[in-house]
């Protein structure tokens, strides 16, 4: 894991390959396509790129009619507006006609770092999942951005993409199966689950590994697609180990921490922690620093591991 790559970078780079291969995907942006890294389909495909300028509502309304239209459409902007500025637009344009627009929102969670609490998104889980028919999908690598990037667009359906700005540890390889929809095992145990999405996933093999040096067996479970979520996996880990810990960097208010404990709680109840934003905003600061400050590292993973057991 020593190279670090933002999955928001790993979006550009995949963009203009499926743009060869999808001659109707179009790209739309709201005025941030140097941030969002959309630019790189733009210099391929100009004419199949519309910046749609500071208006989120307005960009996504335009998404659903050339998705209904017959294109696929990715649609950018940071994470804060496109599921809070754009909610409405998303739900009734795009969630309830059901047009094929991937909403693919950069600089999520506190990892945004400087930009500050305004920026940092902790809530767009919670929201997008609500949608009904709506694909939830966190990567948590470069790697498993652009595969499931690349299933995304294959899909026929709306889609909600969350990507970060700040460069993370390059975690899967080339060749790891990743599949839209099915959970991943990063690593076996009998003792407790840690269950994670995106940047966390790193962290959560590491906390895996703290433990294993004190004689606990802890699993591992990647969760990538929050919706629709792998209850099979869920429930055998729950019915297997007895425990479990969700590790996002999202609140735990509606996120995955939320999207587990309904399917626990429904099929095999057990004990279990949340680490991630608690009821509170950011601050400005450093993504690590930032992390640290609101208990969302391996530490904390390995500290709630410890209170269950």
């Amino acid at each position: 894991m020593a190279d670090k790559i933002a999955t928001r970078q790993a979006y550009g780079e995949i963009l203009p390959v499926l743009g060869k291969e999808y001659e109707n995907l179009v790209v739309m942006d709201a005025d941030l396509s140097g941030s969002t890294k959309t630019s790189e389909f733009r210099k391929v495909f100009p004419e199949r790129f519309f910046n749609m300028g500071i208006a989120e509502q307005n960009m996504y309304a335009h998404a659903a009619g050339l998705a209904l239209s017959g294109k696929i459409v990715c649609a950018s902007t940071f994470a804060m507006f496109a599921s809070g500025r754009a909610f409405e637009i998303i739900r009734n344009s795009i969630g309830y006609t059901k047009a094929n627009v991937k909403i693919c929102a950069t600089h999520a969670g506190i990892t945004v770092g400087a930009d500050g609490a305004s920026h940092q998104t902790f809530e767009d889980i919670a929201l997008m999942r609500t949608i009904p028919g709506m694909t939830v999908i966190c990567p948590s690598d470069a790697v498993s951005a652009k595969k499931l990037l690349r299933q995304a667009v294959e899909m026929d359906g709306p889609c909600y993409v969350r990507l970060g700005r700040a460069p993370v540890p390059v975690y899967y390889k080339e060749e790891d199966e990743i599949i839209l929809g099915k959970g991943g095992l990063q690593r076996d145990g009998k003792d407790i689950t840690i269950i994670a999405t995106g940047i966390m996933v790193p962290d959560a093999v590491a906390a895996a590994e703290a433990l294993a040096a004190e004689g606990i067996d802890a699993r591992v479970i990647d969760i990538h697609t929050i919706k629709p979520i792998d209850e099979e996996i869920i429930i055998k880990a729950a019915e297997e180990t007895g425990a479990i810990v969700t590790a996002e960097e999202h609140s735990i208010i509606g996120g995955l921490g939320d999207a587990v404990a309904q399917v626990v709680v429904k099929n095999c109840p057990v004990k279990m922690a949340m680490v991630g934003q608690k009821d509170c905003f950011g601050e400005s600061g450093q993504p690590d620093e930032l992390r640290a400050k609101y208990g969302m590292t391996a530490a904390d993973i390995v500290a709630a591991a410890k209170s269950l057991l």
